[in-house]
């Protein structure tokens, strides 16, 4: 196969997978290299699906950030984390996150941890904030929030 025939494979190949759903800059990077494009190859690609509207990191960051609020229930700093390691602008992560209705952060935080309070078997008050604490961190809520919302007296 010769290089213009490939490059055309690979050009429909990633407009084929960029039109099933999103994928970051990063994400499409790391697949052309997997089929074996060089990198002048990858550039000219990533740069003909960003001219074309196939990525778009604006759009991506938004979708990931509503998903996996709205259906992984994590928190504002593991999405963040996530999204630093697929190499997205931090600029654009922050407007992403942005889009998260605070009201609504803060009571699926509440709901999240609520629920997890009734499975928790601890020895005293201080051992139940400790592992609530440990486990909403994990979940990737704010240490502030979850201390606001552990020290409440409800």
């Amino acid at each position: 196969m010769n290089d213009k025939s490939l490059y055309s494979t690979l050009l429909a190949n990633a407009m084929a997978l960029c039109s099933k759903r999103e994928y970051c800059t990063d994400d499409i990077r790391t697949r052309l290299r997997s089929w074996g494009a060089g990198e002048t190859d990858i550039e000219k690609i990533l740069s003909t699906l960003v001219r074309e509207n196939f990525l778009n990191e604006t759009r991506y960051a938004s979708a990931f950030v509503r998903d996996k609020f709205n259906y992984n229930k994590w928190g504002k700093v593991k999405i963040a984390a996530h999204l630093r390691a697929k190499q997205i602008a931090p600029g654009i992560i922050t407007s992403a996150l942005n889009l998260i209705d605070d009201e609504l952060y803060l009571r699926t935080m509440k709901e999240i941890i609520t629920a997890h309070r009734r499975h928790i078997k601890a020895k005293n008050q201080f051992d139940l904030k400790g592992k609530l604490l440990r486990f909403g961190l994990s979940r990737g809520f704010e240490s502030n929030l979850l201390y606001d919302l552990l020290n409440d007296p409800e």
